[in-house]
C-alpha cells in the first residue's frame, strides 16, 4: 500500500503543520499562565498577560520604526527584564535579534553592527557612550539607538535617546505578531567570542530554538512552575534558549544584572529560585563565598554548568550545600548545552570524589540532538574505552543554520555531515563523552600530550587555590611545558614550590607545571578564562 500524498491525500495542511517556533510557547503562557508571575527584577513584576502585552508592543514599536522581517535588532543588555522581552518581541516583527556581549571593545562592537546591519539596537544606559561610539566608527549605517535605562542599579537615562518606556508607551496593544513561515527562517543571530580575528555570526533558526528549549525540558527533569535565576548572560547562546524555555512550562524568569554569591544566595532565599545555569567559575564562588554573603534556604536548586569542564572538587563540595548539578556541554553553534551527563539509578552508590569524577563528563546527546559521539581525522568513531582521543562532532536539529556571510568556514564547519566541535574528547564504554581540551589548548612537550583539563583539576584539589588555568609555554628543549596560572583563596599562603610538588603528587614529571604565576584570571563575561591571553603571559613569563 502506498503512502505518497498524491495517493492518499495525506499532505501538509494549515491544520497539521504548522512551523515550530518558540514564539509559540509565549502565546500559550499568555492565556495558561495569564495571572502568574512570568518576569521578576526587583520592583518590576509582569504576569504573563503584561509579558506579552509589552512584547507585543516592542514587536509593534519596532514595526512602526520600518524594521521589517528579516531585518536585525540588536541589543547590549544585560539580564534585564526588557533583555527577555526582546527574546519575543523582535522576531514577533519578523525580525532577527542580535545580543551583543556587553563586555565587547568599540572595535567590536562597531564591526558586529556593520557586519550584522542592525537596523535598531536596544542599549542599556551603562553601554549607551559605547554604542554611540560603536555607531560613529561603523563604516555602514548606524542603527537607531533606543536607552534602556535602569534606575534600580543606579543607571538612569542619559537624554540623548528615546527610552525603551516611551518607545513602548506609543505602541499598539492589538499588534498582529509576524509567525514564521517556515521553521527555517532565521531568529537569532549570535557572534562567537573571537579569541583570533573577527568573531563568526551564528545564526539560529526557529526550529532549532524551540526544540532546544522544550528539550531542556526533559534533560533538566523540569515540572511546571520553576523559578529560573537569569545566570547564563542572555547574550550567550540566547541565554542558552532558557528564556524562550519559561513560557512552555509556566516558569518565573528572576532577572540578575550583576552576578555575585550575595546576588544569588538572595535570589534563592528571597525569590525562591529553583534552577539556574552557570559556568564552573559560578559555582566556584559560591562554594568560596564567605559565611557573611551566604543565605539559608530549604530546597534543593537544579543547577546546569558548562563552559569549561568543572573541577571534581568543586562538584563534590558544592552539593551538600543544597545544590544539584548537571553537567551539560555544547557551543555558541548548537543553541548552548547539547550534551548533559545524564544520571542513573546505576549510578546512585557513588559518593564524595567518586560521583564528582563521573559528573564532571559531558555526557551523552540531549534528547533534540540527532548524533553526538567522537571521531578520528578520517571520521571514524574511536574506541569508547575512555583513553582513545578524538573530535567531537554533532548533527541534529540543535545545529546553527550557519556563519552569516561566511560560507567557507561554514563548509568547514560542516565537513563530512556533522559539526564539528574543535573539543578533542575520550568516549567510556557507557558513551559518555569526556573532554580532554580544545584542540588548541592541548600541550604538546616532548611529543607526549598533555590535557590542560588534567592538570587543571588537580592544582583545583589544593586548598588553597580558588582557581587555575593551565596553558602551554615555549620551552627550548621540549617544545613547550605546562605553565599554571592561579588565584589563591584569601589568605593562603602557598607559593610556586607548594603547588608544583602538590601537582607532582599525582601527574607524571611531564605533565607537572615548570611555572605556576599568580594573580587574577582574565575572564569573558560568561566566566570562561581567557587562555588566548594566558598564552601570550606564558611565553613571556
Amino acid at each position: 500500500m502506498g503512502w505518497m500524498a498524491e495517493e492518499t491525500g495525506l499532505d501538509k495542511r494549515s491544520a497539521n503543520h504548522v512551523p515550530l517556533t518558540p514564539l509559540s510557547g509565549l502565546r500559550r503562557a499568555a492565556h495558561v499562565f495569564a495571572g502568574e508571575m512570568a518576569v521578576v527584577y526587583g520592583t518590576h513584576r509582569k504576569t504573563y498577560a503584561e509579558y506579552y502585552d509589552r512584547c507585543t508592543r516592542l514587536a509593534s514599536a519596532l514595526a512602526s520604526m520600518g524594521v521589517k522581517p528579516g531585518d536585525v535588532v540588536a541589543t547590549i543588555l544585560p539580564n534585564l527584564p526588557a533583555h527577555a522581552e526582546a527574546h519575543f518581541g523582535v522576531p514577533a516583527c519578523g525580525a532577527v535579534l542580535n545580543a551583543i556581549n556587553t563586555r565587547l571593545d568599540l572595535g567590536t562592537v562597531a564591526y558586529i553592527f556593520d557586519h550584522g546591519g542592525a537596523k535598531v539596537a536596544l542599549v542599556d544606559s551603562q553601554f549607551i557612550e559605547l554604542a554611540e561610539q560603536a555607531c560613529a566608527a561603523m563604516e555602514g549605517e548606524p542603527p537607531l539607538l533606543i536607552e534602556v535605562p535602569d534606575d534600580q542599579a543606579g543607571h538612569p537615562a542619559s537624554g540623548r535617546h528615546t527610552t525603551y518606556e516611551q518607545m513602548l508607551g506609543n505602541a499598539r496593544h492589538d499588534f498582529e505578531w509576524i509567525m514564521p513561515a517556515d521553521e527555517w527562517e532565521s531568529l537569532a543571530l549570535n557572534y562567537t567570542s573571537g579569541t583570533t580575528g573577527r568573531p563568526k555570526g551564528v545564526v539560529y533558526h526557529h526550529r532549532g530554538a524551540y526544540l532546544n528549549a522544550m528539550g531542556q525540558v526533559i534533560s533538566w527533569g523540569m515540572v511546571l512552575r520553576p523559578r529560573y535565576l537569569t545566570i547564563v548572560p542572555l547574550f550567550h547562546c540566547n541565554g542558552w534558549c532558557h528564556t524562550w524555555m519559561m513560557p512552555m512550562v509556566g516558569g518565573t524568569i528572576i532577572c540578575c544584572r550583576d552576578i555575585t554569591a550575595p546576588a544569588i544566595f538572595d535570589a534563592i532565599a528571597d525569590e525562591g529560585a529553583t534552577h539556574f545555569g552557570g559556568a564552573p567559575i559560578v559555582l566556584n564562588m559560591l562554594v568560596n563565598a564567605p559565611e557573611a554573603e551566604r543565605r539559608s534556604f530549604d530546597h534543593t536548586v537544579e543547577v546546569f554548568t558548562a563552559g569549561a569542564p568543572p573541577a571534581p572538587t568543586t562538584l563534590a563540595r558544592i552539593e551538600p550545600m543544597g545544590f544539584h548539578v548537571t553537567q551539560v556541554y555544547g557551543l555558541t553553534e548548537v543553541y548552548g548545552p547539547a550534551t548533559e551527563c545524564t544520571w542513573g539509578p546505576h549510578l546512585d552508590h557513588l559518593q564524595g570524589d567518586a560521583r564528582a569524577a563521573i559528573k564532571a563528563r559531558q555526557g551523552v546527546a540531549m534528547p533534540f540532538m540527532e548524533h553526538i559521539t567522537v571521531v578520528d581525522s578520517s571520521m571514524a568513531q574511536v574506541p569508547m574505552d575512555g583513553r582513545a582521543e578524538g573530535e567531537i562532532v554533532m548533527r541534529g536539529n540543535g545545529v546553527m543554520k550557519g556563519y552569516y556571510k561566511n560560507p567557507q568556514a561554514t563548509e568547514e564547519a560542516f565537513a563530512g555531515g556533522y559539526f564539528h566541535s574543535g573539543d578533542i574528547a575520550v568516549q567510556h564504554a557507557d558513551g559518555y563523552m569526556q573532554i580532554r581540551d580544545r584542540a588548541k589548548d592541548v600541550i604538546i612537550s616532548g611529543g607526549e600530550n598533555i590535557s590542560s583539563v588534567e592538570v587543571e583539576g588537580v592544582l583545583m584539589d589544593h586548598p588553597d587555590v580558588l582557581l587555575a588555568a593551565v596553558v602551554a609555554k615555549p620551552d627550548e628543549k621540549w617544545g613547550e611545558v605546562p605553565c599554571a596560572f592561579v588565584e589563591l583563596k584569601p589568605d593562603a599562603t602557598a607559593d610556586e614550590a607548594d603547588l608544583i610538588a602538590f601537582a607532582r603528587k599525582t601527574l607524571a614529571g611531564f605533565k607537572t607545571p615548570k611555572r605556576v604565576v599568580f594573580g587574577d584570571l582574565p575572564k569573558t563575561s560568561t566566566g570562561k578564562i581567557q587562555k588566548f591571553e594566558l598564552r601570550q603571559r606564558a611565553a613571556e613569563a
